[in-house]
């Protein structure tokens, strides 16, 4: 296999931890959407919408995708970029979809660890668990439709990397 494989899911998943661990198995390059539009513009996720709006953001994160998409990579997204039908259809098309999820608990859990307020702006202005629970309950049909397979990310990284690849391809991962 050497065609892309796109990491999607809410923030705190496991998208880049996991990417990570998982190029790094398949001697695929990884690459993270969020930290190359950093490198790009030398700007945050949040001094952008800051400047920008969240318009702004997505039009910058989706041409980010299209410019880094290439075979042998992994693709750590950002949480909202399954909100543009465009992106959905391409990652679909162009590579294989994993959706990283957890429970609302796990997210907050790992999010109040580690935290990212500077990066990462609040999408709602709700209190972290609230707004975890209004973004799982908006996206979760398009990560579902977007996604070739779903997974539960509690787990730790390697067994997420492992199960990742038993749906790659099943018999190489026994």
């Amino acid at each position: 296999m050497t065609q892309p494989i796109f990491m999607v899911g809410v923030r705190g998943c496991g998208k880049t931890t996991v990417g990570q661990v998982l190029a790094e198995v398949l001697g695929y390059t990884f690459t993270d959407t969020d930290e190359m539009l950093w490198q790009l513009t030398g700007k945050t996720v949040s001094e952008i919408v800051a400047e920008e709006g969240w318009a702004g953001f997505r039009t910058r994160e989706s041409d980010i995708l299209t410019r880094i998409t290439q075979e042998h990579t992994v693709v750590a997204t950002g949480g909202g970029i399954i909100l543009s039908a465009v992106n959905r259809n391409f990652m679909r098309t162009r590579g294989t979809v994993v959706y990283l999820h957890a429970s609302e608990q796990e997210l907050s859990r790992r999010l109040q660890a580690y935290p990212e307020e500077d990066k990462r702006p609040s999408l709602t202005g709700k209190p972290l668990i609230e707004e975890i629970a209004e973004v799982l309950a908006s996206r979760e049909k398009l990560y579902q439709e977007t996604a070739h397979c779903a997974l539960d990310a509690s787990q730790t990284p390697d067994d997420v990397v492992y199960a990742i690849l038993h749906q790659l391809d099943p018999s190489a991962a026994s």
